[in-house]
């Protein structure tokens, strides 16, 4: 158990209040430099049973302190009590999670309390013991890399539409690990889940091992709702309570919180990411993505196409920084991808194509090699990309063949190459190809990539409005699509790229 509670012996009188409201937890922190233990204070969530002359009314969740305070404003609120004088008799116990009320006036048989959609109201009259939380368990097996948590944060607020409009709602996400699948506004955050679980049902999506993503605070009841939904990882831009963390810790969720550009903290079950499917990245290598093409047979700038919830660039610069620990994109647009948390280099050779495009890759990279890939190659495989990377460690320009040829915009340079690549864009050639002769090139045939790629789709570009409408159309399938994105390879690939 990561999450588990840490209590300080000396406490002092003035710091008791604080702690009568806070737990701290031991967790894991994972960032760009890896995974760290750090001690994480959580605001403390108790459930409390109203019992009011002698009848179960309802359960409050809320926080543990000054419950007296906090139940009689409710039944004042409700319109149970005037006065002080309404009250006979109270008895509250914080330990037991028990309010025994007895008021002067009786209370309507017929209540019907009212879920409001604002977030504070804490009202609920199901909350499910371990034993139901263990029933909806998700599998063991179910696991998601931490970069795919990042990623769905990151597409959930691109989408969140409302907040940027006017403020004041809520978001949450349900996804894959490679895509977004179901989403939600809502000014109330608990009615952001309740409204994907019934988009759910309409569509026929099984939400059974998913990834959930949300704006807001995960309590109990957001445990509870997505316990019964069996999302395997919950994850919010801010803080859990400290019972939520205990309930997903017998749920089998694992709940991660602050997740904020490329840093979050695991509080239960890190298994499903830290020991999940993970790449080894490829050291001594820059990933460069080319977008800063011209698109004359689009029409439009081929990086910003919008496909399966996010645009071809994210979905290529998704698979680079799985592989490669330094990503940088080539363009002279760089505003465009301000949301793309890496470095924009402009060309040095000023909109001289393809061939400027990689030179100012290498010459920026930090790294004595660069793999290139254009920002129109959307199924870009990490697997192939480290068949490349293994394939001749002696060549300055490691390309791949398929059967249209050279493929010189999915292919490996070495810094060696810069001067004649400047040669080249002196003399005005703007084919990549154009300074092969002059260097070191190994070609790697297409029967090496269809062991990992049989279809072809890692190189795969495209280039017209047509090609871009069958896509969208389902022509290439959501199917060939994840095979594409995938990132399982047959062998130890990553390995090899590290010998």
């Amino acid at each position: 158990m990561v999450g588990r509670a840490m209590r300080s012996t000396m406490v002092k009188p003035e710091e008791k209040a604080d702690m009568d409201m806070q737990d701290t937890f031991e967790v894991m922190q994972v960032d760009r430099n890896g995974v760290h233990r750090m001690a994480r204070p959580l605001v403390k969530e108790s459930p409390v049973r109203l019992e009011v002359n002698g009848r179960n009314l309802a359960t409050l969740i809320a926080s543990p302190h000054q419950l007296n305070f906090l139940v009689t404003g409710f039944f004042r609120l409700q319109g149970m009590v005037d006065s002080l004088d309404d009250i006979l008799t109270m008895g509250v116990c914080s330990d037991f999670g028990l309010a025994r009320v007895q008021l002067r006036h009786d209370i309507p048989k017929d209540l019907r309390p009212v879920l409001t959609s604002g977030c504070g109201t804490g009202i609920t009259f199901d909350l499910p013991g371990a034993e139901a939380l263990e029933s909806f368990c998700p599998p063991a097996t179910v696991s998601y890399a931490p970069e795919s948590v990042m990623a769905l944060m990151k597409d959930l607020q691109k989408k969140a539409e409302g907040y940027r409009l006017h403020g004041g709602m809520h978001s949450a996400a349900v996804g894959d690990g490679e895509r977004l699948l179901l989403y939600a506004e809502d000014i109330g955050r608990h009615n952001t889940l309740d409204r994907i679980a019934g988009e759910a049902l309409f569509k026929g999506v099984d939400l059974a091992g998913k990834l959930l993503v949300t704006s807001g605070r995960v309590s109990t009841e957001m445990v509870a709702k997505a316990a019964r939904l069996g999302i395997a990882v919950v994850a919010s831009r801010t803080s859990p309570t400290d019972m939520a963390v205990r309930l997903c810790e017998k749920a089998g969720i694992c709940l991660v919180g602050y997740v904020r550009g490329e840093t979050m903290e695991v509080f239960s079950h890190p298994e499903r990411l830290l020991s999940g499917k993970r790449t080894f990245r490829i050291p001594g290598i820059t990933g460069v993505i080319l977008a800063g093409g011209e698109s004359r047979r689009m029409g439009s700038d081929k990086s910003l196409l919008p496909i399966d919830g996010a645009r071809f660039i994210d979905h290529i610069y998704r698979r680079m920084i799985a592989v490669f620990d330094e990503v940088i994109i080539v363009t002279n647009s760089p505003d465009l991808y301000a949301d793309i948390p890496c470095r924009k280099v402009p060309d040095i050779y000023y909109a001289q194509g393809s061939l400027a495009g990689i030179h100012s890759g290498l010459c920026h990279a930090r790294n004595e090699r660069v793999f290139v890939v254009a920002c129109d190659m959307p199924f870009v495989s990490p697997a192939v990309v480290g068949r490349i990377c293994a394939h001749d460690d002696n060549a300055e320009v490691t390309i791949p063949c398929s059967d249209r040829g050279l493929e010189p915009l999915h292919a490996l340079y070495r810094k060696s190459c810069i001067p004649a690549m400047e040669r080249a864009l002196d003399a005005g050639e703007k084919r990549i190809i154009s300074f092969f002769p002059e260097v070191r090139v190994s070609e790697v045939p297409p029967n090496v990539l269809s062991e990992e790629d049989p279809q072809g789709l890692s190189i795969r570009n495209i280039n017209t409005p047509q090609e871009y409408f069958r896509l969208r159309e389902g022509l290439v399938t959501g199917k060939d699509l994840q095979k594409g994105l995938s990132g399982d390879s047959k062998s130890s690939i990553f390995s090899q790229a590290k010998q």
